[in-house]
């Protein structure tokens, strides 16, 4: 079967061309489609398997960063989103779209893909943009399908608002037992796995959110967000490190894609 995705444009996304190449990469068939589209009912999300939101400044970030596309999906495409979920349909938001899919309440989410909003991302610590390159853990318990068999990838991270906060501790401890908390910054040097929430000191945990969260994902293990950007080490020569590394003969896969090639593959496997 060809695994069709919909990476959402408009409204000042600027990274769809590539979140749709790296869909391309592993076997795909990615199509950029304007988010007026599919409120407008001129297009269905129904048409595809899995729905991306990429990077950007949607709406110039005006209200807080992904506040408005938030609420573009929550009120304009609310049944769509929500039977696209129920029916088995794949979601991820990278950086901007980790937060559009925060901000609309799909993520952490819940259930019954009730789209309340139940926690949030918050300026970094740091008072300043974000550009570097960060060392991710994925946890081994989670049932989030992007992640299977993930360990630790190196990515780069780039915003201003990353910081990955909640109400209150209850909903952190949730999270965590029922393994929605995906992914964490880690240092490079420690041994893995890394079970500490301890916040780590600046700039390995860029942003200082709360048990140093970089990605979550829904009940389901469906729905994935996370602030760092994986399309973005697609191939082994855009790592900081790869001159370093590899020699001319090795340039291949870059660390990032298993994570499009972990849903393609779902899709694939599931949803015949």
């Amino acid at each position: 079967m060809t695994v069709k995705v919909a990476v959402l444009t408009g409204f000042g996304i600027n990274c769809d061309r590539e979140t749709a190449a790296v869909f391309e990469m592993v076997g795909a068939t990615a199509e950029r489609v304007h988010v007026n589209h599919f409120v407008e009912g001129e297009r269905n999300l129904s048409e595809f398997h899995i729905m991306a939101v990429p990077g950007g400044f949607s709406f110039g970030d005006h209200l807080g960063s992904g506040r408005l596309l938030g609420n573009r999906l929550r009120f304009g495409m609310r049944e769509q989103v929500r039977s696209f979920v129920h029916s088995g349909g794949l979601v991820i938001g990278i950086c901007n779209g980790f937060q559009v899919l925060v901000k609309m309440g799909l993520l952490p989410g819940d259930d019954d893909v009730s789209l309340t909003q139940t926690a949030s991302l918050a300026l970094n610590d740091s008072g300043h943009y974000e550009d570097r390159w960060v060392t991710l853990e994925f946890n081994s318990e989670s049932s989030c399908v992007w992640t299977k068999d993930l360990e630790r990838i190196r990515v780069p991270v780039r915003h201003g608002e990353g910081k990955f906060v909640a109400a209150n501790m209850e909903l952190m401890d949730h999270w965590d037992h029922s393994g929605q908390v995906v992914v964490r910054y880690v240092d490079p040097d420690s041994t893995y796995p890394s079970s500490s929430d301890e916040l780590l000191p600046y700039p390995i945990s860029p942003n200082a959110s709360m048990r140093n969260i970089a990605g979550v994902c829904d009940p389901t293990g469906r729905v994935f967000g996370l602030m760092p950007h994986p399309e973005a080490n697609h191939s082994t020569w855009l790592g900081a490190t790869w001159t370093r590394e590899l020699t001319a003969s090795e340039h291949g896969e870059g660390e990032g894609l298993a994570i499009f090639r972990n849903a393609v593959d779902y899709v694939e496997k599931n949803l015949k």
